[in-house]
């Protein structure tokens, strides 16, 4: 089934959560606007809008993207715990209602078509080596075992949106920016630019901890 381009879609508001396609995102769901908002997408077709809500300009980003609920309980209370996986990104047009939960106009957007594969394969495979030298790096600085899932996704647009969605720290404002390329290029490239940053912050300070235990080695 093809979406229409244009549709009517609830939003849910986040300050510091921005979700991606094909991520997992579990949510609680207590206030009455948003148990409203729940039961009105499972009685339509399960989907609603995550957008971050801006918490300096207390406003809603223009970008935010679908989410499907694919598990859902709801307690006596009226609580609920649901999980959504992330679908295709969203450009607000229009808010149309506020009560009892906010609304939109929205359209689809997604990437622009790859004019270079072959250079963007190399692209891919250069963000990929750069994580995986932060990954061995924080493991040799921690002194604790930490390894990348089995199955990275292969495709150089699913592995962009794996990574942003994976940035450690308060990242919401760099993710928002993300979310919001339309250039799978370049939207590796940006994150080859902050990994390769903190991969040689983290070369650095490895080689430090290494000549201070070899220091403390020779005292003793």
């Amino acid at each position: 089934m093809t979406d229409i381009s244009v549709r009517e879609l609830p939003l849910f508001p986040l300050p510091d959560v921005v979700l991606f396609p094909q991520e997992v995102l579990p949510l609680h769901i207590f206030e009455s606007r948003y148990r409203i908002m729940l039961q009105s997408a499972l009685e339509a077709d399960s989907r609603f809008g995550i957008v971050r809500l801006n918490p300096t300009t207390k406003k809603f980003e223009d970008i935010g993207c679908c989410a499907q609920i694919i598990k859902h309980q709801t307690s006596e209370d009226g609580r609920s715990n649901i999980v959504t996986l992330g679908q295709q990104r969203f450009q607000i047009l229009e808010i149309i209602r506020e009560a009892p939960f906010y609304t939109a106009m929205i359209t689809w957007i997604d990437d622009e078509p790859i004019e270079n594969p072959d250079e963007l394969n190399q692209l891919s495979n250069s963000v990929l080596s750069a994580l995986q030298d932060v990954v061995a790096l924080t493991s040799k600085l921690t002194d604790s075992e930490r390894n990348l899932p089995e199955r990275l996704p292969n495709i150089p647009r699913e592995l962009s949106f794996w990574i942003a969605s994976h940035l450690g720290g308060p990242a919401a404002e760099e993710q928002q920016k993300l979310l919001a390329m339309l250039d799978t290029e370049k939207r590796l490239k940006r994150e080859y630019e902050m990994l390769d940053h903190t991969r040689r912050q983290l070369a650095a300070r490895t080689a430090l901890k290494d000549t201070l235990s070899n220091v403390d080695q020779a005292n003793n």
